[in-house]
């Protein structure tokens, strides 16, 4: 393992993704999201991903030409086309669009559709808990879980996150997959060969398996079990029907080089306070519930942790693996530089 600097470490990560085809704005925004990850600790969704995406540039999985449009309009909401580009660009629009509504109406709403993989839920949301106000986001992925009772995968892992700005403190990010894990850490397993834990998927007979290569091939366990299932279903009709996507069963694995373009959503919610109860009620009833919580000895407040990781890498860079980096020197030409 080495640290790298997070300057660096987008610039190889932008180099790889254009020298693969991408346009300077499909790999600008994809690089700094995925670093932005690896800052938040969240490996999965950092620069690990950037061989697969790579791939998908080169079997015309996604356009890396892309130039995402809103295609719908009214006050509080909005339809954003990503145009089968990386989803990255499409969020940040989504996330201006929904931001400039809500400053005006009080809501703002906005669908993706055509889109790929959006990475972590909660990091589009940054912008608008710096702008004060309180966001919800939510996508849909390719197959990974049966409906409840099932045993073919049917729905994504279906991420869903908030987040609740704070006075004076960082806000309460709050960041899950409907799955038992996100299907990234599957991935990440498989890459280094190590096993996963029992209960977190299943392997393509419908068994329980701790191979991580075999649960990629399988499915994955909803969290909570039935009540997990549901709220990826929810999840999955709130996203395709808003955005017109495709359904995660529509669309090919990211795991795989070849496929479809995915097509698939992603929606974002974003609420001013000062619409509602205003913004020094909300600021009471958060800090009033957190004590609360922090009152209660070995409590940890959802996001603190994001909080020290990313503390970290801005002073020391990012641990990243040193068979990732020499991977991401040749995707990005530069082999044998140190």
């Amino acid at each position: 393992m080495s640290r790298v600097p997070m300057a660096e470490l987008e610039r190889l990560a932008n180099a790889a993704l254009r020298r693969a085809g991408a346009s300077e704005l499909q790999a600008g925004a994809t690089a700094a999201a995925l670093v932005r990850a690896d800052s938040h600790g969240l490996a999965s969704h950092g620069v690990s991903r950037v061989p697969m995406y790579v791939a998908h540039l080169h079997a015309d999985r996604v356009d890396g030409h892309a130039k995402p449009v809103v295609r719908a309009s009214k006050a509080s909401a909005a339809l954003v086309d990503a145009g089968c580009g990386f989803a990255f660009p499409a969020c940040d629009l989504a996330i201006a669009e929904s931001l400039r509504r809500a400053q005006d109406t009080g809501v703002g709403v906005a669908a993706v559709t055509n889109s790929h993989h959006f990475g972590a839920a909660a990091l589009p949301l940054d912008a608008v808990a710096r702008a004060g106000m309180v966001g919800i986001a939510m996508g849909n992925s390719p197959a990974a879980m049966p409906a409840w009772g099932g045993r073919r995968p049917l729905f994504g892992t279906n991420p869903i996150a908030a987040v609740f700005p704070r006075r004076g403190h960082s806000p309460v990010v709050i960041d899950l997959s409907l799955s038992e894990v996100a299907r990234g850490k599957i991935m990440v397993a498989a890459k280094q060969g190590k096993p996963i834990p029992p209960g977190w998927a299943l392997d393509e007979a419908g068994q329980p398996t701790t191979d991580a290569k075999a649960a990629l091939r399988g499915s994955m366990l909803p969290a909570g079990g039935v009540k997990g299932a549901m709220l990826a279903l929810m999840v999955e009709l709130l996203v395709t029907s808003l955005a017109g996507a495709q359904f995660g069963a529509e669309a090919d694995s990211f795991f795989s080089d070849a496929g479809n373009r995915p097509r698939i959503g992603q929606l974002f919610m974003v609420l001013d306070p000062g619409a509602f109860a205003g913004t020094d009620a909300y600021a009471e009833r958060v800090e009033a519930l957190l004590q609360a919580m922090l009152d209660d000895e070995g409590t940890r407040l959802p996001g603190a942790r994001r909080d020290a990781a990313q503390a970290d890498a801005l002073a020391q860079g990012i641990e990243i693996p040193d068979a990732l980096i020499t991977e991401l020197r040749a995707l990005a030409g530069e082999e044998g530089r140190a």
